[in-house]
């Protein structure tokens, strides 16, 4: 039994779902998505939320279960609330600001480095070394995040380059005389 599974997604205010066969909608105050789900879940509309089962006891259908769950619980809390993921920049003369809707970067290379965000992203550089990452679509804030933190990840020397805000560093020992 999956303990994600079992949990109705549970309603919002101010977002409607709609379950159309296996595609599953929400609208709401930041937008709309869509998700459509493998034909071994069943997605039902009950009075407690969106209720997932699976279609029968396969082991193929019981691991969609919980998974199924989750896709639609992002939707449903992305056009709600959003997503948002944080990274912060470390190292001398390394920076990031905002140019129009595009990100420039700093990052120590020879050239500056000009991150355009696709449709649906917004990014924001509140501060030299912060980088902020929002949107409806989770995966989609992720990818983009981790697409920045790709131009310069963190060295484990000095710890130098782009990170995720809640990233450990895990540092090593430099050379001994």
């Amino acid at each position: 039994m999956s303990r994600i599974g079992k949990k109705p997604v549970a309603p919002v205010s101010g977002v409607t779902v709609t379950v159309d066969g296996q595609a599953v909608t929400a609208k709401g105050p930041k937008g709309e998505q869509t998700v459509v789900l493998v034909d071994l879940v069943r997605v039902e509309s009950g009075e407690d939320g969106i209720v997932v089962t699976p279609i029968d006891d396969s082991r193929e259908a019981r691991s969609a279960w919980g998974m199924s769950r989750t896709l639609i619980d992002n939707i449903v809390r992305g056009v709600s609330t959003g997503f948002e993921r944080k990274l912060a920049i470390s190292g001398v003369g390394y920076r990031a600001q905002m140019q129009g809707s595009d990100l420039k970067l700093s990052l120590g290379f020879s050239h500056e480095v000009i991150y355009k965000a696709p449709d649906g992203i917004q990014l924001a550089a509140p501060t030299q070394t912060e980088i902020v990452v929002t949107g409806i679509d989770k995966q989609q804030v992720g990818q983009v995040a981790a697409n920045i933190r790709e131009f310069r990840p963190p060295e484990p020397y000095k710890g130098k380059g782009v990170r995720y805000s809640d990233e450990r560093i895990v540092r090593k020992e430099g050379k001994k005389k």
